[in-house]
C-alpha cells in the first residue's frame, strides 16, 4: 500500500527521492519521509502529504547521493510523525522504509524489550530494524546478512529498504508479497515500489521476485534470497513514458484516465483483433485454449473494481461459451475452504498485479492443480508472475486511485477472452462472431461519443452533490456496471451509494425510496428493457428521482425518468464499456464539488499489497 523509493549515485538523492513520492503518492499519504546519508544518516518525516514534508525539510541539510523515502498508508499505528517512515534502529545506525504487513511483530517486539531495546513507535515496522540492528551488534555479521538472516526470522509481507550509517555506500532492499523494482542507470541505482518514479532516469529494471534480496552499491547490484541463494537479475525494459505520468492538461489524473478510455480500450485489442478478416487471438492464452473449452467451470477471483470486471465476464462467458463461471472476493476464497480441483481454471484479476488477497487465492487455487490464468495491468508484476499464463490489458499507467481506464481495458480483455473461447468451442455461430468483432472495432469510438455527456453529469452532479444516499440499478451487463458506479460515487465523494439488480429493489432496498433518493438506472435498449421500465415506475410511484443512463434517441424512458444521459446504441454484451463512462463522470464531478481530493480519497491507497 506504500510507496517506496531509494537512489544511490552520483546525484543528489533528495530532488528524485521527492520527485519520485509524489508520483507514489496514490500508494499512501498519510505521512512522508526520507532518510539521507551524508556522513551522518538524517531522517526527516511528516505525517500529511508529500508536499507537508518538502515544506518541513526546506531549511534542513539535504544533501547526499544515497538515500531512501516513504508515502504511507497506515497499517500499524496512527498516522502521525512517529509513526511516519523511516524508522531508525536504537542506535540510529539503521534506518528503513517498508510496504506491507510484520504479522509477527508483537512476539519479536516482546523478545528485544527483553534484550533491552525500547521503541518510538507503534508500528511493526520499527520492530524489523530493530531486529537487524540486534542481529548485526550480536552476530557479527555484514550489513546485508543481518537484513537477510533478520527476514528469516519475519513472517507477512514486505517490501523494505535499509540504510547503514556503517555502509555509506551500500543500500539493501527485499521483498516477499510486496513489489520492489530495481531500475539501473550508468553508476547508479534507483529502487521503487513500482516504475512511475524510475522511468524519468532509466528503462532498465530488475524486478525482485517473492523472498530476494538485492545488495546495491555504487557499481554493482547482486541479488540472492533470503536462504542465500544467488541469482541472476533479468534486466527488463520499461514500457511506459514519462508523458503517461503527468496530468496533461487536466484538473485530475481521474479526469483524464477517464478521457483516455477510448486509447486504452484500443490498445486492449491491439493486434489481437482483426475484425475485418474475422481473427481473435489472445496470444498469452493460446497455449491453454484447448483446456478452457473442455473446462467444466471457471472461478474468477479479484477485489473491488476488479471483481466488477469479473461478473462482466460472468455474464460473457456463460451466454457466449456455456461454461459455468463463479465469481469470488479474493479476500475470501481461502477463508472458506473452497471446493477447487485440477479440473479447474483461475481466472485472476487485478489492475496493479499486487493486490495481496488476490495473489494469496492464487496460492491457494495453485496448491489445488488448478490452470491460473492473469489479467492485469501492471508488466513484471506478481500475479503474470504466479500465473500460468494470461493477458495484460495494455491500459497504461492509472494514477487516480479509483479505478476508471481499468476497468473498461479489463472488460476489453475478459469480452475478447469470452469471444475466442466461444468460437474455438462452436457455441456461437461464425456470423454472430464477426459482428462482435466488428461492434468491439467501433467501441472507441463509441466510448468518445459517450464522453459528449460530459457537461450533463456535471449539470447532474450540481443538483445531487448534496444527497447522503444514491441507488444504482441494473440487469443483465447493466449489474455490474451499477455496481461500479455505486463504488465510484462512494469512494471519491464519501457519499454512500449501492448497487443493486434491478429487480431486487422491490426485495427490501424499495423502502429506502423517497422524494431525497436518487435512483442511477442503466435503462438502455436491451433484451431486459420492458422490465427496467417498469422497475423506474415503481420508483417514480414512491417520489424518487430517476437518473436514466439510455441508448440514443429513446423516448419510453425519456418520457418517465426525472433526467436522462444518451449512450450511442451498442450490442447488449458490450455495453458494459459504454454505459460506464457517464457513470464515472457524474461521480468525478460530484466529488469536485464536494471538494474532495479525487485521485487520492481518504483511507484508500491504489495496490492494496496487505491482507
Amino acid at each position: 500500500m506504500c510507496g517506496i523509493v531509494a537512489y544511490i549515485g552520483k546525484k543528489e538523492a533528495y530532488p528524485i527521492i521527492i520527485k519520485g513520492l509524489q508520483r507514489l503518492e496514490y500508494r499512501g499519504y498519510d505521512s512522508a519521509g526520507v532518510a539521507l546519508l551524508n556522513g551522518e544518516l538524517s531522517v526527516f518525516k511528516k505525517a500529511g502529504k508529500v508536499q507537508d514534508l518538502a515544506n518541513y525539510v526546506k531549511d534542513k541539510n539535504v544533501s547526499g547521493s544515497l538515500g531512501m523515502g516513504h508515502t504511507r498508508w497506515a497499517t500499524h499505528g496512527e498516522p502521525n510523525d512517529t509513526n511516519a517512515h523511516p524508522h531508525f534502529s536504537e542506535s540510529e545506525n539503521f534506518a528503513i522504509i517498508h510496504n506491507g504487513i510484520i504479522e509477527n511483530y508483537e512476539s519479536l517486539k516482546q523478545a528485544l524489550i527483553k534484550l533491552g531495546h525500547k521503541f518510538r513507535s507503534d508500528t511493526d515496522t520499527e520492530v524489523l530494524i530493530q531486529l537487524i540492528e540486534e542481529i548485526y551488534q550480536k552476530g557479527g555479521v555484514s550489513f546485508d546478512e543481518a537484513v537477510r538472516l533478520a527476514l528469516n526470522e519475519v513472517v507477512g509481507a514486505y517490501a523494505i529498504v535499509v540504510l547503514s550509517k556503517d555502509h555509506p555506500n551500500a543500500m539493501v532492499a527485499a521483498r516477499k508479497g510486496s513489489p520492489i523494482v530495481v531500475g539501473i542507470g550508468e553508476d547508479e541505482y534507483f529502487v521503487a515500489s513500482d516504475a512511475t518514479p524510475i522511468v524519468e532516469y532509466t528503462k532498465n529494471v530488475a524486478y525482485l521476485n517473492d523472498g530476494e534480496i538485492a545488495i546495491i552499491n555504487n557499481n554493482e547490484f547482486k541479488v540472492k534470497t533470503i536462504g542465500n541463494v544467488v541469482k541472476i537479475p533479468l534486466i527488463e525494459e520499461l514500457e511506459i513514458n514519462l508523458e503517461q505520468l503527468e496530468k496533461g492538461g487536466y484538473e485530475h489524473f481521474m479526469l483524464k484516465e477517464i478521457y483516455e478510455q477510448p486509447r486504452s480500450i484500443w490498445d486492449s485489442m491491439r493486434g489481437r483483433l482483426d475484425a475485418s478478416a474475422g481473427r481473435l487471438r489472445l496470444g498469452g492464452i493460446n497455449e491453454y485454449l484447448a483446456k478452457l473449452v473442455k473446462t467444466d467451470r471457471i472461478l474468477i477471483v479479484a477485489c473491488g473494481t476488479s471483481w466488477h470486471a469479473g461478473l462482466v465476464a460472468e455474464y460473457l462467458i456463460e451466454d457466449l461459451a456455456r461454461i459455468p463461471v463463479e465469481v469470488e472476493y479474493a479476500s475470501e476464497f481461502r477463508y472458506r475452504n473452497p471446493i477447487i480441483s485440477e479440473k479447474d481454471i483461475v481466472i485472476a484479476i487485478s489492475q496493479s498485479g499486487e493486490t495481496a488477497d488476490t495473489l494469496a487465492a492464487i496460492e491457494l487455487a495453485k496448491s489445488k492443480g488448478a490452470t491460473i490464468l492473469g489479467v492485469c495491468n501492471v508488466v513484471g508484476s506478481s500475479i503474470p508472475r504466479m500465473t500460468h499464463a494470461g493477458s495484460y490489458t495494455h491500459a497504461g499507467p492509472e494514477i487516480g486511485v479509483a479505478s476508471t481506464k481499468a476497468f473498461t481495458a479489463q472488460v476489453t480483455v475478459l469480452t475478447l477472452m469470452a469471444l475466442q473461447i466461444a468460437h474455438k468451442k462452436g457455441t456461437i455461430k461464425d456470423s454472430r462472431f464477426r459482428l462482435l468483432l466488428n461492434e468491439l472495432e467501433s467501441i472507441p469510438e463509441k466510448v468518445k461519443k459517450a464522453l459528449e455527456c460530459n457537461d450533463k453529469a456535471k449539470e447532474l452532479a450540481a443538483k445531487f452533490k448534496d444527497a447522503r444516499n444514491f441507488l444504482y440499478l441494473g440487469r443483465g451487463c447493466g449489474f455490474p456496471v451499477a455496481l461500479e458506479g455505486a463504488l465510484k460515487l462512494k469512494e471519491i465523494s464519501y457519499i454512500h451509494a449501492e448497487g443493486y439488480p434491478a429487480a431486487e429493489m422491490k426485495h427490501g432496498p424499495i423502502a429506502l425510496i423517497d422524494e431525497e433518493m436518487p435512483v442511477v438506472v442503466i435503462a438502455t435498449q436491451s433484451a431486459s428493457y420492458e422490465k427496467v421500465v417498469s422497475n423506474i415506475q415503481e420508483v417514480k410511484a414512491r417520489k424518487g428521482k430517476i437518473i436514466a443512463i439510455v441508448t440514443e434517441g429513446d423516448t419510453q424512458v425519456k418520457n418517465i425518468a426525472d433526467y436522462t444521459i444518451e449512450i450511442p446504441a451498442v450490442d447488449e454484451v458490450l455495453e458494459p464499456l459504454v454505459s460506464v463512462i457517464p457513470l464515472q463522470l457524474l461521480s468525478y464531478h460530484i466529488a469536485v464539488m464536494r471538494g474532495c481530493n479525487v485521485d487520492q480519497p481518504r483511507n484508500l491507497a491504489k495496490s492494496v499489497t496487505v491482507e
